[in-house]
Formats: structure tokens, C-alpha cells, sequence
């Protein structure tokens, strides 16, 4: 349905990472798509975040182009279209985009054009039918009729972790400032929580602020709840999973007081070790105590996950009824970095159909 959190290049399709390296002239350490796949998921028995995290260099380096960056993007898209989802927020860090001499801004400028050709609306060529929204709604910039529905992506720029990238930082969010409703919806922090506190952080978020940016921040996955506690210093609205946040009672009511949406996805929390297993995540708590939480797959390709087998993993392991499920996408919507107007369409649209 809805997709909150998705890293692009943790999402990447096997047949994307293998084609883009043939038409960029990339050496591969893999003879086939099959071995190719082991090198890009995450395996079962996966020790740490960190091993999570060396999936991520082979998409990246097909992902250094701009022909690439918006190719890469339209397949990502494609795959979420046929999966039939309604909205999706795709992340990424424009600084890790630079090694063949693309400044930020051309990156940025790569992603849009791959989403906006991924999404235009293309009735005769889909063979779709007419989409359920108001027609209010399906006028709406960056829609795609899919079936009696429609998708909408937009884009988040990460900024990254660091000691000695503060100016990259700021650059990034600039950039998401400069192209604000063209295409991006909001800034992000992401990379290794446990070694960069979040707290030191804090004068780039206040230079967002400045600019009038969006934010979400990952906390609460690597680090523990004195991470959430400094992004709730920031002003935001929205954590980037925060799971580790019921080890402190006290927090848990601050965010169900705050209202404050956390970026959940399950999958990925167990297998980077942020719950040691699935029948411990508290997602349930969450939704009991009135924490708006949301369900969404953060690495697609890295996890082996959709939205659909995050649900279906949640019904299987923690027994999450219809209801339950309703509200985690009620959630989802209200969360968007959209207008009022499309969150109601959203809405609309989850209830008629759950």
C-alpha cells in the first residue's frame, strides 16, 4: 500500500545492478544474476547492522551516473507499480553519488527525471483502467493510473553520518530546500548511529528548520533511546524505525503524547539486530499504546521483502489482525510528506479497500 521508508540503492532489482554494470562497463564479482543475487542479500543468519550494510556497495556503484541514477530509478518504480502500491517515499544520499564526478545537484536532478518518467500517466500504453481517486486526486503531479488505483513517489535526500562531511550535509539540505515539491518531499540522516551520535547533529537540523525543510531521522535502530530523544530535540515528526525506543518506558509515552510516526520495518529490525527476534518487536505495543506507528520495508532487495511479505510476516509471527493492519497504513498516510488533500485521497482509498 504504502512505503514511508525505501533506501534506493538497497532496493535496487537484480536485473537492474546486472544490466547497469554490462551498459557501464563495470566488472561484476559474479559470473551470473544468481550469484549476483547471494552478493546482494542479506542472509539468514546475519550477525549485525554492519553486515547489513556491505550489501550496499555493489548498487552503489552502478548508481554513479546519471543515465544510471534515473534507469535504475524507472526500474525501481516499475517493480512498485506492479505490486500495485499506492505511494512510496524513496531515499537516498546524493554525497554517495559522487564518484565519477557528478556534483549533488545532478544527481538530484537524475532521480526526479527517473521518477517523473517512471510516473507519468500513460492510460493507452498501461492499458489501465480509470483510476477510483476524485478526479481532484488523479490530477494530482506525479500520479500513475494502476488498475482502479494510483502511485505517487517522491524522493528524500539523506544526509549521512560523519565527522568530516558537514559541508555535503548542508549541501543536501539546500538541495532539498531548492527542489521542495519539484520532486523531493523531505531530508533525512542516515549511516552508522552507534559511532555518530545523534546529538551532534543538532546545528544541521537547525539549518533545516532554517530553511523551512521536512525531516524524518534514523534513530532507535542502532543506537538506543537516548538517540530518539535527541531527533525528538530536533522538532521531528518522524523516526526512522525507532524500535529500540520500548527499552525506555517513559519515551514510549512521549511519543504516544508527541504523536510521533515511527518508520518501522520488521524484517530489516531482525535481521540487523535491532530486536533479537521478530516475537519481541514492538510494533504492537506501539499501536496499543496510540504511538502512530507505520510498516514499511527499508532495503527491498538487500531484505528480500515488499510491503505485501512485511504484512504477511507480521500476521504470521505476531498475529497482527485486519484492524491492526488497517491502522498501520492509515498511519502510513496520515505520515506522508503530501498535502492534506492527497492524505484524505490515501485514506479513502485504504478503507474502501480494507
Amino acid at each position: 500500500m504504502i512505503d514511508l521508508h525505501l533506501h534506493f540503492d538497497g532496493s535496487l532489482p537484480v536485473d537492474t545492478v546486472w544490466e547497469q554494470a554490462a551498459k557501464q562497463g563495470i566488472v561484476l564479482p559474479a559470473s551470473s544474476k544468481e550469484e549476483l543475487h547471494k552478493m546482494l542479500v542479506c542472509p539468514a543468519d546475519c550477525e549485525s547492522l554492519n553486515e547489513y550494510l556491505e550489501k550496499f556497495e555493489l548498487p552503489l556503484s552502478v548508481l554513479q551516473t546519471a543515465e544510471g541514477i534515473k534507469e535504475s530509478m524507472m526500474d525501481l518504480i516499475a517493480e512498485l507499480i506492479s505490486e500495485d502500491m499506492l505511494y512510496a517515499e524513496i531515499r537516498f544520499a546524493p554525497q554517495l553519488h559522487l564518484q565519477k564526478g557528478l556534483t549533488q545537484e545532478e544527481v538530484v536532478r537524475a532521480a526526479i527525471a527517473g521518477v517523473e518518467e517512471a510516473t507519468k500517466v500513460s492510460r493507452s500504453n498501461e492499458g489501465m483502467a480509470a483510476a477510483s481517486l476524485t478526479q481532484k486526486n488523479s490530477e494530482c503531479d506525479g500520479l500513475h493510473v494502476v488498475g482502479r488505483r494510483q502511485i505517487k513517489v517522491q524522493l528524500i535526500l539523506c544526509c549521512m553520518r560523519g565527522t568530516d562531511n558537514m559541508e555535503a550535509n548542508r549541501q543536501t539540505v539546500a538541495l532539498t530546500a531548492k527542489y521542495l515539491g519539484k520532486g523531493v518531499c523531505a531530508c533525512d540522516l542516515a549511516g552508522a548511529e552507534a559511532v555518530y551520535k545523534t546529538k551532534d547533529f543538532e546545528q544541521l537540523f537547525a539549518y533545516a528548520r532554517q530553511l523551512w525543510v521536512p525531516y524524518t531521522v534514523h534513530a532507535g535502530e542502532a543506537d538506543g533511546p537516548e538517540s530518539v530523544r535527541a531527533a525528538l530535540a530536533f522538532g521531528t515528526r518522524r523516526l526512522g524505525h525507532g524500535v529500540r525506543s520500548s527499552e525506555d518506558a517513559s519515551l514510549v509515552n512521549d511519543l504516544a503524547e508527541q504523536h510521533i510516526t515511527l518508520e518501522c520495518c520488521p524484517i530489516s529490525n531482525v535481521q540487523t539486530k535491532a530486536v533479537k527476534k521478530i516475537q519481541m518487536h514492538p510494533i504492537k505495543e506501539f499501536l496499543y499504546r496510540g504511538i502512530p506507528v507505520t510498516v514499511n520495508t527499508d532495503n527491498r532487495t538487500v531484505s528480500q521483502t515488499t510491503i505485501a511479505r512485511e504484512i504477511q510476516f507480521l500476521r504470521d509471527n505476531l498475529g497482527l489482525t485486519v484492524e491492526e493492519e488497517r491502522q498501520l497504513y492509515l498511519n502510513a498516510a496520515d505520515a506522508a510528506f503530501i498535502s492534506k488533500e492527497e492524505r484524505e485521497g490515501l485514506k479513502n482509498v485504504i478503507t474502501e479497500i480494507i
